[in-house]
């Protein structure tokens, strides 16, 4: 539906990697890294690319399976089982790569000024993200304070697409799904969980590729978050 059809919101969620920070970008080059390293590189080793595409399936498998398990274990895992499939020589100090690489990935240049503007405008703003508390500290830092809470897969002991960190993240805000928008960058996981709990959802389609749902559309769609100001303002809520 149309968001001039729909209420104001009183709170914004964002998804964080994707959305509000360069994790593409990010996750490429920490790979990259761990690719130069390694010293049993078989011919034809994958591009950082290539090696995300493997990397991704183990690591939202493990997120479903163990759900309590925090997120820099199962990043670590799902790195060990990427490169163990591709032949590649797998060392503890690789996950530690990876994983401190998170909280140093900046925010895409638009955001810190976009959620500037939101915050202006009287919109309080949460971030939901499948994390651990101290990855995602380092990235709200580089935010501008412009961030009302967080909330974590660590928090709610569950990872997107999962309506338990959903509920939580609502509870916590005292909000309905009707008193939220979320704005996110992905299908797979942020598109899935509005479809099945209902809640508002605006899609940051920053050309990576990512297909919608077949069953699922968002309720906008914009190519960058500072686009965001005038889709609210066009459905009347500036």
């Amino acid at each position: 539906m149309p968001l001039a059809h729909l209420p104001r919101p009183q709170w914004l969620t964002f998804d964080c990697y994707g959305t509000l920070i360069q994790w593409d970008e990010g996750l490429q080059a920490a790979v990259a890294r761990i690719l130069s390293a390694n010293p049993a590189a078989p011919e034809g080793t994958p591009t950082p690319r290539q090696f995300l595409h493997i990397y991704d399936g183990y690591e939202h498998r493990l997120e479903r399976e163990q759900p309590q398990r925090r997120f820099a274990d199962i990043s670590g895992e799902a790195l060990r089982l990427t490169m163990q499939e591709l032949g590649l020589e797998y060392r503890p100090e690789y996950a530690e790569m990876l994983v401190s690489s998170i909280s140093a990935m900046p925010p895409f240049p638009e955001v810190v000024g976009a959620l500037a503007a939101l915050k202006e405008a009287g919109f309080r703003t949460c971030i939901v993200s499948n994390t651990d508390d101290d990855i995602i500290a380092g990235n709200v830092a580089q935010l501008g304070g412009h961030i009302d809470r967080v909330v974590t897969a660590e928090q709610a002991g569950a990872y997107k697409p999962s309506r338990q960190i959903f509920a939580h993240a609502h509870a916590g805000l005292g909000v309905t799904t009707d008193e939220v928008v979320h704005i996110c960058a992905s299908p797979h996981l942020d598109h899935a969980a509005a479809r099945d709990i209902g809640f508002r959802c605006v899609w940051i389609d920053r050309g990576t590729g990512r297909k919608l749902l077949p069953d699922y559309r968002p309720d906008a769609t914009v190519a960058t978050l500072d686009r965001v100001p005038d889709l609210f303002r066009d459905a009347g809520w500036l």
